[in-house]
């Protein structure tokens, strides 16, 4: 069966699923293989759940089975021929630090006057990227699609498929550097995105702040610009408060004068202006704009302020490297308070380079008074420091619980696998 033909049977029955557990009557299956599964062993399931068609690479004697050379490529294929049939703008958000947040914030203000599909969760690798724009309706006014890599090529293959019009890459730091090898594959990887905007006309939006996106964006026409007051951007703001949640004003390409979010740090700033940019691109009204990004209410453990048994709580636990850790940690430091307890778990994915950099985040550490410093995780063990240790955030949540800490202030970070959250369970 061809891509067309498919097609075709995907138009009857638009809704996807690559896990048995979810299917339900009318969806088509794609029987996808890891190196840890075979979706091609549980079509039966699929069947007896209400599948109406198995998409499989390996041959079976059922009803209802559609055999193609290989799973994911003819999922990606369905994804590109459906991506196709749209002439609508599809924004790209890559980077290495704040993707999800400014995907969220960017949804936020384009919904406001769009009807806009975007990236849930965070399904934004080679399966959930297709799967997103297979959700995609023909209602759809705009899409905003979030791009995770961690190695290079991947940014560039997402783009074969699901074709953006436009783009933006928050940054590139000290993230996934085993895979990219070092900072500049980083940039390397990170920046196909850009290299496929120059190649087909698209637009740019670029955060005038950090150099090396200029350098990146180089060659291509339609480049529009925001930063912070140092910056010579089309679209400028700046920090009003960020003691506890960010306060930001418009200076410059808008007339919105505070914007009170319910993020925390000053490190959020560029994911707001890149919100605020976009929206005035596509002629959102201000008060929208604004109205849009306060009602903003960070999940999932992305910079969440909770308040919890008198305490504080900064729940920054669903991703951490070098570059974030750092941010994080200086931003708590001179939060308004005295009594600060750091509870930091370890970042994964640094290859060699990972002894190195938690020495350095034990160092930042060390400049800063703290009542209280505890580092979790094996990728600290052997750093020297007088500091509390634990293997895990199992350990870590015990010895919480027998702190019994009232009217304290308290951040968590770590990579997701640490599930630093569990330390408040």
């Amino acid at each position: 069966m061809n891509i067309n033909e498919l097609y075709e049977i995907y138009l009857k029955y638009p809704s996807i699923k690559t896990d048995t557990r979810k299917v339900k009557e009318g969806d088509i299956y794609f029987a996808l293989k890891g190196p840890n599964f075979n979706g091609n062993l549980f079509t039966d399931k699929a069947i007896e759940n209400g599948a109406v068609y198995c998409v499989v690479d390996e041959a079976m004697n059922q009803d209802r089975i559609i055999v193609v050379q290989d799973v994911l490529e003819t999922l990606q294929q369905l994804a590109k021929k459906h991506r196709e049939q749209f002439n609508i703008p599809f924004i790209a958000i890559t980077g290495s630090n704040g993707k999800t947040t400014t995907k969220e914030l960017i949804h936020a203000v384009l919904s406001s006057t769009y009807k806009t599909y975007t990236t849930e969760g965070n399904l934004n690798n080679h399966i959930g990227i297709p799967l997103t724009i297979l959700r995609v309706k023909q209602d759809a006014e705009m899409v905003v699609l979030e791009m995770g890599a961690n190695h290079q090529k991947e940014i560039e293959g997402y783009c074969l498929y699901s074709l953006p019009t436009h783009g933006l890459i928050t940054n590139c730091g000290k993230a996934h550097l085993e895979g990219f090898g070092g900072e500049e594959g980083v940039r390397k990887g990170k920046g196909e995105l850009f290299d496929y905007l120059k190649r087909h006309n698209g637009v740019a939006f670029i955060y005038r702040d950090y150099d090396y996106l200029t350098e990146m964006s180089s060659g291509i026409t339609n480049i529009i610009s925001y930063g912070s007051s140092n910056s010579n951007a089309e679209l400028i703001g700046q920090i009003l408060s960020d003691t506890t949640y960010l306060n930001v004003s418009i200076t410059k390409g808008a007339s919105i004068d505070n914007i009170h979010t319910h993020l925390v740090g000053g490190y959020n700033l560029p994911n707001i202006l890149a919100a605020v940019c976009i929206g005035k691109v596509f002629n959102i009204a201000d008060e929208k704009i604004k109205d849009a990004l306060e009602s903003y209410i960070p999940s999932n453990s992305r910079s969440q302020l909770i308040h919890k048994d008198s305490n504080t709580i900064i729940l920054d636990a669903y991703n951490a490297n070098p570059s974030s850790m750092k941010l994080a940690i200086e931003n708590f430091a001179k939060m308004q308070g005295q009594d600060k307890v750091l509870i930091i778990g370890g970042m994964m994915e640094l290859g060699n380079e990972s002894y190195m950099e938690h020495m350095q985040i034990v160092e930042l550490i060390k400049k800063y008074h703290w009542k209280e410093v505890v580092l979790v995780g094996n990728q600290f063990s052997g750093i020297e420091g007088s500091y509390l240790h634990f293997n895990s955030s199992t350990e870590a949540h015990e010895w919480y619980l027998s702190k019994g800490y009232k009217n304290i202030q308290i951040l968590l970070k770590g990579s997701r696998s640490m599930q630093m959250e569990k330390v408040l369970e």
